[in-house]
Formats: C-alpha cells, structure tokens, sequence
C-alpha cells in the first residue's frame, strides 16, 4: 500500500511513524516531508500550497490514499481535488473545512445547532470593536476569524489591552487576511482540553484526550504560540466527559455540517474549556492537532491507517472497535528556535542527543545543512515525546531529552503536564 503524507512538521512525522509502526510494509511519500521524516518516507519537495503538483504527485505515485495534515491545504481544496480525480483522502472538503478556517462561519454553525460555546461578535471595523469592548467587559478574547498558524488568539485582561489588539489585527494586519474580520468572544472560565474524534461524516470514533500548552513560558506565561507541548492522557477528560462531549458537541456538530450540505470526513478536533457549566468549543479544526497527535499517537496500540480508510469512500466506521490504549502517560516537549513566536531564527546547527528508551522524536522545524548537517528550519524546531508509566516519569524523560539538545538559543518548557501533577501533588503531599 502507498500513502502519501501531506506536510512537513511535528505532525506529520508522528503520522508517519504511527503508520509505519502499524504497518511496516507500507510504502509512505511525504510532500514535502523534513529529515525526520525521510528516515521513514520518500519526501518529494512538492509544497503544501501547491494543489495542483500535490495531485499530480499523488496520481504519479498511485497511491492508495493521501492523509493531509495541515489546515492549508485543506482550505484550498486539496481533498477537493483528490475526491474528483478518484484519489481516496483522509481530510474535509473545504466547505466541511470552514469550521475551523472561518470562526465566523463556526460560530454561525454552533448557535443553529445549539452547541455550547462562548458568546460573540463579529466585526471589521476598529471603533466598532472596541464599542463593543465596552460592552462586554474585561477580560475578553479577541480572535482573528481566518487562519492564523494557531496564534490569532489574545486574551485580554483589560479594556486596553482588547483595545491594542483589535487594532493590531485589523490595522496593523500582524495576521494578515487572516485578521480581516474578528471575533470579539466573551472570556470562559476553566481548564482547557483537547478531543480529537475520526468521522465519516455519521459515525464518530473520539481519541485519548490531551492538553495543549500554548504560551511561550513556564506558568502559562508569556505570548500566544502554535503550541509548547502536549500530555495525555489528562484526568479531567474522563469517560464521562468525552461521552458528554460526543452528544452535545461532536454529534450535533456533525448533523448541522451534514444538513449545511457540507459533510466532514477525517479528523475534526474540539478545543474545550471546561466551564463550571459543563464543555463550551473553544474552537474547532479540521485536522490532526500540533502538537496533541505527538503525545496522543504513541499511546495508541490500535490501528490508526484502518481507521482512516474507513472513513474514505471504501467504507464506515460502524464496524470498526473501539481504540485501545497503552497504559501509562505522554509528555511531548517542543524544542523552539529563539526569537519564536515573533520572529524565530533559522539556520541554526542541531544536535541531537543518542536515541534513548521511551523517548520519541519528531522533527517539526528541520532542514540539511551543508554537508548534510541539521539545521533550524522554523520557530517549532522538535517535539520531544517522553514515555512513562507516570505522568512525572513521562515528563521527566521528555525534558532531559529536549534539554540535551544543542541549538544555540533553544527554548522549551519543563513543565508540561503541571495541572494534573499539581491535582495529584494536592491529592497525595509529597509522592
């Protein structure tokens, strides 16, 4: 079997492990892939924006499916295409697609189908917004309604603080089109988590639940990123919950894109805050999350590619089990360049400590340098996954790994996973 991998990140290194891990015979192409990812893939330099090369290669290689990873392409239509040309896809259309690449149109969706989520306006204009500001209080939530690489979100403590950021996305354009229209977003209390659930558009399969940390420092401190690092599995996203989850969000969310005459297929990913009255959408994509699906994927002993095949045209997730879980917990540490998330610098030399026992690595920001030498390629350089039978054990694998890394200026977090070793430091002083 021949699967093409569309992307060349974090992601789509653990893809394309877990894949290979589940089927050692597979042949896998990666457009454009990274170092990683060539130790288990053909990468084909064939960029992600590139719709008409992506399908062009996919029909040249034959392949029996393309698994997209990134929002991108996704918007443009890739899976689109693919779908026209006969070529199976894990991945949305772009209209199933705009309930993450248009908060707009998500929110719109939400409120018809009576989904939980935050209150919030719409706006173009900068007066407007911040009339509006005033009305909702502080603190509150600004969001850039299209595509922003996960960083369009700026949570206001402060009338003046919304104030700066409205005009830095609408002004200023930090985002560009991305920031042409905004959300102005009541502020929900809580703790976050992240569910990621496999549908063929009926049929929902939801994965261990996970936690993004997505501010730059420790403590949760510090500037907006496309992410710090992930754990799984998290103690509040209990059975319960996720099966609450499945009936008020997933399910009602599915039926009102199906009616909308937009059917979603793939991986449609809830980001919740768990409010005290009960998961509210944060926000949702149409894709596997970065970096979620690094902790997510190595506790996974099922069979991810016959999960994703059926959610093709082949067939129907009605028949396929339940996943089944490694016991234990994930840390995944991301490795950033200096200067992310602003202005990350590139062209570093890495290098990566010896391979050690359960601890996984995923390139995300990597290139050859001269004389096949690694290199930075990007804010998020790699994601350092620690294995443990606790949660402790798991995180302290992850940094010891990620801290001998040797790329000058690195940053990372130690403590990824605090929440739940705090909630067990509360429960059992000292252990």
């Amino acid at each position: 079997m021949r699967v093409l991998i569309v992307g060349g990140g974090g992601r789509e290194h653990a893809l394309a492990w877990k894949l290979k891990t589940d089927h050692p015979s597979v042949q896998l192409i990666a457009a454009p892939g990274n170092p990683g990812i060539a130790e288990l893939a053909t990468c084909e330099g064939v960029a992600t924006s590139d719709i008409d090369g992506l399908v062009a290669l996919a029909e040249r290689e034959s392949v029996s499916l393309v698994v997209v990873g990134p929002e991108a392409p996704l918007a443009a239509g890739l899976a689109d295409r693919l779908i026209q040309r006969g070529i199976s896809v894990f991945g949305p259309t772009s209209a199933a697609a705009e309930i993450e690449t248009s908060k707009r149109f998500a929110k719109q969706l939400m409120a018809d189908a009576g989904v939980p989520t935050a209150r919030a306006e719409v706006f173009t204009d900068v007066d407007e917004a911040r009339r509006a500001v005033r009305r909702f209080g502080a603190p509150v939530v600004v969001k850039a309604s299209g595509l922003a690489a996960g960083k369009g979100v700026i949570v206001c403590q402060t009338v003046d603080e919304a104030d700066a950021a409205i005009a830095r996305i609408l002004s200023d354009r930090v985002f560009g089109d991305a920031g042409s229209e905004i959300l102005l977003e009541e502020f929900m209390e809580g703790e976050e988590l992240s569910l990621f659930a496999i549908t063929d558009g009926h049929n929902a399969i939801p994965l261990l639940p996970s936690q993004d940390h997505k501010q730059l420092l420790e403590n949760d401190k510090g500037p907006n990123t496309g992410g710090m690092g992930a754990y799984a599995p998290v103690s509040s996203g209990t059975p319960e919950l996720v099966e609450e989850v499945l009936n008020s969000i997933i399910y009602p969310t599915l039926r009102a894109l199906e009616k909308a005459g937009r059917p979603f297929t793939g991986l449609l990913y809830a980001g919740l805050m768990l409010t005290k009255d009960g998961p509210k959408v944060v926000e949702f994509n149409c894709r596997f999350g970065d970096p979620e699906t690094q902790a997510i994927l190595p506790l996974l002993e099922s069979n991810l590619l016959e999960m994703m095949i059926a959610c093709t045209k082949r067939g129907s997730l009605a028949d396929v089990a339940a996943p089944v879980w490694r016991q234990g917990f994930a840390v995944t540490t991301v490795v950033a360049s200096p200067g992310y998330p602003e202005r990350a610098r590139v062209g570093d030399h890495i290098t990566l400590p010896d391979a050690a026992e359960n601890v996984l690595v995923f390139h995300a920001g990597t290139a050859h340098g001269s004389g096949g030498s690694l290199v930075s390629a990007g804010g998020r350089v790699l994601n350092v996954t620690g294995l443990g039978s606790t949660l402790a054990e798991a995180q302290e694998r992850s940094v010891e790994w990620a801290e001998n890394v040797a790329l000058t200026g690195k940053q990372l977090r130690r403590d990824i996973g605090w929440r739940d070793l705090a909630r067990l430091e509360h429960l059992n002083p000292g252990a």
